[in-house]
C-alpha cells in the first residue's frame, strides 16, 4: 500500500455511516486509492473464533471477497448489510479500487485514532449519529473525538435534522 492513497471510513453499519461511506465515494476516493473501512466492536469476553487472535491489534486488513463471506465475517463477529456490501463492490468495480476492512475490539474513539497511525490513514470520513447536546455530553461523541484526537484530516458526515 505504499505511495497510496488510503482512504478510511468509520463503519458500524448504522445509517449514518452508510451515509458516510456514500460521500467518502462520491467526493474522495479515486481511482487506485485504497478504501479501507474500519469498524469496531463492543470488548467483551471472547472465547472462540479470530476475535480472540486480534483483540489487541485488530484484524488482519480484510479483503472486499472475503468480508463479503458471512462465513468469514461470522469468525469475527461482525455481519456487514447487504446496501454496504452493494455500495463497496459497485465502488470496487465502478472506481478500481481496493476495498479493506479493519475490526478492532473496544473502545470507537480509541481505536479508531489506533487505526489511523497503525494502517495508516490518509484521511478520514466518519458519520455523526445527530446527538443532542445532552447526549453527547453524557455519552460522548466519537466523531468529536476523532476529530479532536486524530493525526489525519477527519470528515464528519452530519445526520440531516429530518433523518431519523
Amino acid at each position: 500500500m505504499d505511495g497510496q492513497r488510503r482512504v478510511g471510513v468509520a463503519v458500524d453499519f448504522s445509517a449514518c455511516s452508510i451515509k458516510a461511506l456514500k460521500w467518502a465515494i462520491d467526493n474522495v476516493v479515486r481511482k487506485g486509492d485504497y478504501l479501507v473501512l474500519i469498524a469496531v466492536r463492543p470488548e467483551g469476553d471472547y472465547e472462540d473464533g479470530e476475535m480472540q487472535l486480534w483483540q489487541t491489534t485488530g484484524s488482519p486488513l480484510i479483503p472486499l471477497i472475503e468480508f463479503s463471506d458471512p462465513n468469514t465475517m461470522r469468525k469475527y463477529g461482525i455481519k456487514p448489510d447487504a446496501e454496504t456490501l452493494d455500495i463497496v463492490t459497485t465502488a470496487a468495480a465502478q472506481k478500481e479500487i481496493t476495498v479493506l476492512l479493519k475490526i478492532y475490539w473496544g473502545d470507537a474513539r480509541e481505536k479508531i485514532c489506533e487505526a489511523i497511525d497503525n494502517i495508516p490513514i490518509t484521511c478520514l470520513i466518519i458519520g455523526n449519529r445527530g446527538l443532542g447536546k445532552l447526549k453527547r455530553a453524557i455519552l460522548g461523541s466519537v466523531s468529536n473525538y476523532v476529530v479532536n484526537n486524530g493525526s489525519c484530516p477527519v470528515t464528519v458526515v452530519k445526520k440531516a435534522d429530518h433523518e431519523n
